[in-house]
C-alpha cells in the first residue's frame, strides 16, 4: 500500500522526536514541523485510523509496527541522501531540503543501488 509523502513526513517526525525527547505528544509535532494544531490533529487521527499509530488517553504517540517501519525507511532516506548531498559539497541545508523531497519519490531499487555504492566508497 503507497502511503502519502505527508504521512510519511509524519512518521519520521514521530520518530525523531522518539529518539531525541522520548514521549511524542501532538504539541512536540506542531512545533518541530511548524504546523497548525488542527492540521497535525487530523493527521494523528488519521495514522491512528489506519493503524500506523496509537495514541494512549495522555496524548502520548506510539509508532506501531507498520508505522515504525515506514519511518525508519523514510530516516534512513533521509540522513544518508543528506550526507551523500554534503559529501559532494552542497550546502548542509540544501542537502537536508532536497533530501526531504528525494527521499519520498526514489525507488527502492535506485535507493539500495546508490546505497552500496555510498558503502563501497567509504
Amino acid at each position: 500500500m503507497r502511503i502519502l509523502e505527508s504521512a510519511e513526513n509524519y512518521l519520521e517526525t514521530i520518530l525523531v522526536l522518539q529518539n531525541r525527547i522520548g514521549n511524542v505528544r501532538s504539541i512536540d509535532i506542531v512545533a518541530e514541523m511548524g504546523f497548525s494544531k488542527p492540521s497535525v490533529s487530523v493527521a494523528m487521527k488519521n495514522l491512528r485510523e489506519n493503524g500506523y499509530i496509537h495514541m494512549d488517553e495522555n496524548g502520548y504517540i506510539t509508532l506501531l509496527e507498520p508505522g515504525r517501519a515506514i519511518a525508519e525507511k523514510i530516516y534512513e532516506r533521509h540522513t544518508l541522501l543528506t550526507e551523500w548531498l554534503t559529501s559532494l559539497g552542497v550546502s548542509p541545508k540544501t542537502a537536508a531540503e532536497d533530501a526531504c523531497r528525494i527521499e519520498h519519490v526514489i525507488s527502492d531499487e535506485s535507493f539500495q543501488a546508490m546505497k552500496n555504492h555510498v558503502r563501497q566508497r567509504q
